[in-house]
């Protein structure tokens, strides 16, 4: 496998080169990507150039964008000798986690069995892919609250779901609750056809998808059937304790400040609770009654209580999603 190409500008100032070897070269193909893409986003994230041929990548540019290109490409290849995958953002989320420097000893622990910010479940792992994925995942597996805050696509809901099936898996929680506030968003609930549960099925959807990507299909429909696995819309919620279980209430934005204090108050002993949202995206008639955002202003700070905000920057999704949610939370252009 070779490469020659020169895209990233690298002035003589401080102009460095560094040398990696790479053991396996079967490895090389996923970890340059497809027609090199990672390779060419990397060298447009940091300025630098990259170069290759055989099992040699050489890293020019300045010292500090070059030692973080390596530790990228060393870190990602570490991931495909543990038999991770590398997936669309990643080459993104691994730059944007090695910018921030207390964050280093977290990414270079992949060379381990066990990367420090992951998430291992039946299957697959996931891997941190931004700063503030790694500190929710620190919360998610320290904290008995957690509020993740944030846009659509930065994994808030996804890395809750993995972590309470792990947890589930391991023992260490009895169940896993999951559930959402059934608001109408220019829909009319009563006019949607079938029962109850057909009806308020839709508004869960997403947290199904999240669970058949964490587990076999098998094994989520014998959970569901068995109570292990409860989905239901928050108004079930209501009147119950629930102990030695894992509960996430996601669109928590949707929530009236009396159902956000009925959700909190149903935390019981060896639980542990999240709560995601995203408080610019409130679809109730008064979006400024907001139980999420009530909760957040009473409770930050609270021991216990871990609070996380994801950015615009930080969706995991496809990259154009970031730019479409910058460009609708900055101001209206004329047409």
């Amino acid at each position: 496998m070779s490469k020659k190409h020169q895209r990233g500008t690298v002035t003589a100032t401080d102009r460095v080169k560094l040398e990696i070897l790479f053991d396996k070269v079967q490895l090389l193909g996923p970890l340059f990507g497809q027609y090199d893409q990672n390779l060419i986003e990397l060298e447009r994230q940091l300025g630098v150039y990259i170069s290759a041929r055989g099992n040699r990548v050489v890293v020019e540019g300045e010292a500090e964008a070059a030692a973080r290109a390596r530790d990228v490409l060393t870190s990602l290849y570490q991931r495909l000798l543990g038999g991770g995958d590398i997936e669309p953002g990643d080459v993104l989320g691994a730059v944007a986690i090695m910018s921030e420097p207390m964050l280093d000893g977290l990414v270079h622990a992949e060379s381990g069995p066990a990367p420090t910010a992951a998430i291992r479940t039946r299957r697959k792992t996931i891997v941190a892919r931004s700063p503030t994925q790694v500190r929710y995942i620190e919360a998610l597996g320290r904290s008995d609250v957690i509020f993740a805050l944030g846009p659509a696509g930065t994994g808030k809901t996804y890395l809750a779901v993995a972590q309470a099936v792990s947890q589930l898996i391991s023992g260490s929680v009895d169940r896993l609750i999951l559930s959402r506030p059934a608001v109408e968003a220019g829909e009319r609930l009563g006019f949607l056809p079938g029962d109850m549960k057909e009806k308020v099925d839709p508004y869960l959807r997403p947290l199904y998808d999240a669970l058949y990507d964490m587990l076999p299909a098998e094994q989520v429909e014998r959970r569901l059937a068995s109570g292990e696995i409860e989905i239901a819309p928050l108004a079930f919620m209501r009147g119950r304790t629930l102990a030695n279980a894992f509960i996430i209430l996601d669109e928590a934005q949707n929530t009236t400040p009396l159902q956000m204090k009925m959700f909190l108050t149903r935390f019981g002993e060896r639980s542990r609770m999240v709560i995601c949202g995203d408080p610019n995206q409130v679809d109730l008639p008064t979006p400024g009654a907001s139980g999420l955002a009530d909760a957040v202003r009473r409770l930050e700070g609270v021991e216990g209580i871990s609070c996380l905000r994801f950015s615009a920057k930080e969706v995991v999704r496809h990259p154009i999603v970031g730019r479409i949610v910058e460009a609708y939370e900055g101001p209206a252009k004329d047409a």
